[in-house]
């Protein structure tokens, strides 16, 4: 079921994009050997994926941190939060599934049983879904505070804004 008239996401993203921008990416080796993590479909686009995702089922506190420029574990991180275990396992099956359609998977999954604190690696994005006092405990936010933040085109902006409990960027 889609929420908050979220089936009006745009199929390429990238053309309202404001804010720093990935460059395009050539279809990946390990796309075409069916390793599907690192897909042909552009960093942002899957960045942007995954956060429409995850407002579907009412992820809170959602950010983008590009983080490219300071590590080399991924390009983007995007953070969000779930008011209950059961929320968080909801937007991280949301992700997983509807990625999936797509042939895209991930290379790994942690943390999803206990529901604290799930981390989704798909190669260039990594997605940390937290429980509310977990995410504040760890304050991501405050140990990737360099990242740039690039700003998210409509209406995945206007969906995150509408979704705040106070745990960002604490």
């Amino acid at each position: 079921m889609q929420t908050g008239g979220l089936s009006a996401f745009p199929d390429a993203p990238d053309s309202k994009r404001v804010g720093p921008k990935a460059p395009e990416e050539p279809f990946s080796t390990a796309a075409k050997e069916g390793h599907d993590a690192l897909s042909p479909i552009g960093t942002w686009k899957r960045t942007l994926l995954c956060a429409r995702y995850a407002l579907e089922k009412n992820a809170y506190d959602l950010i983008v941190m590009e983080v490219g420029a300071l590590t080399s574990v991924a390009d983007y991180f995007l953070i969000c939060t779930g008011r209950s275990d059961t929320q968080v396992q909801a937007i991280v099956q949301s992700i997983e599934e509807n990625l999936e359609r797509s042939n895209i998977r991930p290379l790994s999954i942690e943390g999803y049983k206990s529901a604290q604190w799930v981390l989704m690696d798909y190669g260039d994005v990594v997605v940390h879904v937290f429980y509310r006092p977990v995410r504040a405990f760890y304050d991501l936010e405050r140990l990737w505070s360099r990242a740039p933040r690039p700003t998210l085109p409509e209406p995945y902006l206007s969906q995150a804004q509408s979704l705040k409990t106070g745990t960002e960027g604490l």
